[in-house]
């Protein structure tokens, strides 16, 4: 009963997860509550294991990417700099965020407009990211910070086998 349970609320997640999306490739599975928009675009083999995402901006997933529960990312942002009043104004700046193939977000991850997380990254739990990300990277913190690479040998050799999660 509790894997039919799972499968059910899965097979919820994902239905509602697609019908928010402008555009995917199947297969795409979201295990917990993920709102997405019509600006955002995913490769093949996506897991959203929780995923929020706010504004205008246009977000890219790639292929294999995975979330933890809660992760969020947000498109939009007042302009506090040219308003008409304070703290900030009417308008809103608008930025886009790329998330490359087989990247891995942990639990509770936050990012802002204008980020790109490159290939293999990986970004630690609870990490609010604010600045790209590159490619075979594991970063964390507030704001996170790269302090460490993958094994590009093994994930090259792995990706070469077509290993996917």
């Amino acid at each position: 009963m509790k894997n039919f349970i799972k499968a059910l609320r899965s097979f919820f997640f994902t239905v509602l997860a697609k019908y928010f999306l402008g555009d995917f490739h199947a297969p795409i599975k979201a295990n917990g509550y993920t709102r997405l928009t019509k600006n955002t675009k995913v490769g093949k083999n996506v897991h959203f294991n929780g995923m929020v995402i706010q504004g205008r901006g246009k977000c890219y997933f790639g292929n294999n990417f995975h979330s933890g529960p809660k992760c969020r990312i947000i498109t939009i942002n007042h302009d506090y700099d040219n308003g008409e009043s304070i703290p900030y104004g009417k308008n809103h700046i608008v930025k886009n965020v790329r998330i490359e193939d087989n990247v891995w977000l942990g639990y509770n991850v936050l990012i802002l407009g204008g980020v790109e997380i490159g290939e293999g990254a990986i970004i630690q739990a609870g990490s609010v990211v604010v600045k790209s990300i590159p490619k075979y990277s594991i970063a964390g913190g507030h704001p996170a910070k790269v302090f460490s690479q993958r094994n590009i040998e093994h994930y090259e050799r792995l990706k070469k086998q077509g290993r996917f999660n």
